[in-house]
């Protein structure tokens, strides 16, 4: 800044900031952050800060300029009462020394303060003299804008009608709003890449199983409309391990992003392939006309495909098992199809691989085997086979052991433990779902008790379907047995929500959360929290009080960059929100004390304790000891 300049300034900066100042910059912060918080749209955010900035600074207009993605001209992101022809006059402007009030700012990565721009030399060049000619600019003092690393990303600018200088309030207003257009622009960078990873496989780019979801929905809708057949297809690698175990993952990968872009280059664009994880794809192929439509659609596939793959110079043969089911004379919902796919694709694989094969309804017997296994579980829960086990929850800073996860287990009298993986999934949907899970909630409320009655004071975590929390019965059967046992404190039991699983009503969910949290004291978690489709949509609308990270993240967040970032992201998703935050899935003292940095304290995983019997539960705390790593 020229002497001449910051001769001017020091008498009007060294003004102090009055009480009444203060309390309005914190006033305007606390609304535009608000804003954020409930996620307003971005434009209408911006804008809502450009008019505050302004109505603390009479006859001023505010603007906030932005890189373009070559990182080389600002353009103008928000500035609602500047004309229009104004900002199109900006729009482009380079960066440089005396590139005006904007430019020079994010030139030198410092505050610029221009009193007078018919007389600033960062003011000097002709075209800057005209602008300030044309719409009455006097004075424009700006701030630069820095996001992460302190890199300039931009400015926020305050154009005044008349001649003016700076107080200290004026350069606290300045850096107020470059701050928090930094906070407004890395939460919708954080929301984006959510929304990404909730709806885009991470490695070839494909949509993945949620959007897939989504299009099908659409599809079904136009299917009904033009009377036309839509296929799903399930889509699997023959041999595909052999090249991971032989070549490595990241051979692997390559193999599967060339396989995905190969898929894609076979289908019309009204077309979806999905990967669906590992080496299966699902197709949806709209206004089919016949089997052999798809079947030829197909062929093409597992043409391409089997051509030679050149990676890292080595030559690579691979082939391709699929399954077709054809709605609507499959009439099913999508996992109904996908499943039926599947079952074709797995038939495909057995005729001798590299096959084709339409998926035959007549599947009485699986049916029959699955309604045995049902039964089966049902005879289990009246034989009471079922047992807890408790998976320790600590706060990695302090070494406190400050709650437990219930887990269900069958003990079954031939095959020994069953995990729940082997079972739960049958009963989805099925009312024994609800009978089961109201089993495990009045089995650990009642091991609660007896925790309390030996002096523990713990947390107790209750996995909970989305479809028993949205029972007719679930609220008052909760209530009759927290009034079975009143010596616990109803505030120790926390209700753990599938953030993955379809929660179907989301306003029904949410009622039922705030009448539990409001009448019982019940805590809620939304548990495996960025897997599931609109992640931040249920963060705003169910007042969970724990966020809980997907175990996927953390296992690869070391390697991962991707991971961490998510990781990095969720955490600070759950503080904006003033929501608690805990790992799951944690294994190494590595991860620990990279989560500890990221600012989540509280962890669970093999590396504290594996999954304990409830009798046992009591005896291992009294034995815990810390981590010493995480302690220092």
């Amino acid at each position: 800044m020229p002497q001449n300049i910051i001769d001017t300034l020091d008498a009007p900066l060294a003004t102090p900031i009055s009480n009444e100042e203060m309390e309005n910059l914190l006033a305007l912060q606390q609304e535009i952050l608000g804003k954020v918080a409930v996620n307003s749209p971005l434009q209408e955010t911006l804008d809502d800060l450009c008019r505050a900035a302004e109505s603390m600074l009479p006859n001023s207009v505010a603007s906030i300029m932005l890189f373009d993605k070559q990182k080389e001209s600002l353009f103008v992101k928000a500035a609602p009462n500047m004309p229009a022809d104004g900002v199109s006059a900006l729009n482009g402007l380079i960066p440089g020394e005396q590139s005006g009030s904007c430019g020079t700012a994010v030139f030198e990565n410092s505050p610029q303060f221009v009193c007078d721009t018919h007389k600033d030399a960062r003011w000097a060049d002709s075209s800057f003299q005209a602008f300030a000619l044309k719409f009455a600019i006097d004075a424009c003092w700006s701030m630069p804008i820095r996001g992460e690393s302190t890199t300039v990303i931009g400015s926020f600018a305050l154009s005044s009608m008349e001649k003016r200088q700076p107080h200290k309030f004026h350069k606290k207003l300045l850096e107020t709003c470059a701050d928090i257009v930094a906070i407004i622009l890395k939460r919708e960078a954080e929301e984006n890449k959510l929304s990404y990873m909730a709806h885009y496989d991470a490695l070839t780019g494909l949509p993945n199983r949620t959007l897939f979801t989504e299009r099908f929905n659409h599809a079904i809708a136009h299917s009904k409309r033009t009377k036309n057949q839509l296929a799903i297809c399930f889509l699997d690698l023959d041999n595909f391990k052999p090249v991971n175990d032989n070549f490595g993952h990241q051979v692997g990968d390559q193999l599967l992003i060339e396989v995905a872009k190969r898929i894609q280059e076979c289908i019309r664009d009204e077309d979806t392939v999905s990967r669906q994880g590992g080496d299966e794809f699902a197709l949806l192929l709209n206004d089919i006309e016949s089997p052999l439509h798809v079947n030829l659609t197909l062929e093409r596939i597992h043409h391409a495909l089997a051509l030679p793959y050149s990676i890292n110079n080595q030559r690579h043969h691979i082939t391709a098992s699929s399954g077709i089911t054809l709605y609507p004379s499959d009439d099913g919902d999508i996992d109904t199809l996908l499943r039926h796919a599947d079952q074709a694709m797995y038939q495909a694989k057995l005729a001798g691989k590299n096959q084709i094969l339409l998926f035959n309804p007549e599947h009485q017997q699986r049916t029959i085997k699955k309604q045995r296994q049902i039964d089966d579980i049902s005879q289990a829960l009246a034989n009471e086979e079922f047992t807890l086990y408790y998976q320790p929850k600590v706060n990695m800073k302090t070494g406190k052991v400050f709650g437990v996860e219930a887990l269900i287990r069958w003990v079954h009298p031939k095959k020994g433990l069953i995990q729940p993986l082997d079972f739960l999934p049958l009963i989805d949907g099925h009312d024994l779902e609800i009978q089961l899970g109201t089993w495990v909630i009045n089995e650990a409320i009642s091991q609660l008790e007896k925790l309390t009655e030996k002096g523990l004071d713990l947390e107790v975590s209750i996995n909970i379907s989305s479809a028993h929390l949205q029972s007719v019965t679930f609220f008052e059967r909760l209530e009759k047995a927290l009034a079975r046992h009143p010596a616990i404190n109803a505030n120790n039991i926390q209700l753990e929500i599938l953030e993955s699983s379809a929660l179907g009503d989301i306003q029904a969910i949410s009622s039922i959360v705030n009448r539990c949290q409001e009448e019982l004291n019940i805590n809620f978690a939304l548990d495996d929290f960025g897997t599931g489709y609109s992640s931040l949509a249920h963060l705003r609308n169910i007042t969970a009080n724990t966020i809980k990270i997907d175990r996927s993240f953390i296992q690869h967040m070391l390697e991962n960059s991707e991971d961490l970032a998510l990781v990095k992201g969720i955490i600070s998703l759950a503080k904006a929100f003033n929501r608690n935050v805990i790992a799951e899935g944690v294994e190494t003292t590595e991860h620990g004390i990279v989560l500890m940095q990221l600012g989540c304290d509280d962890a669970q995983g093999y590396c504290i304790a594996k999954p304990i019997p409830a009798a046992k539960i009591a005896t291992w705390i009294d034995n815990y000891i810390p981590n010493k790593s995480w302690l220092a």
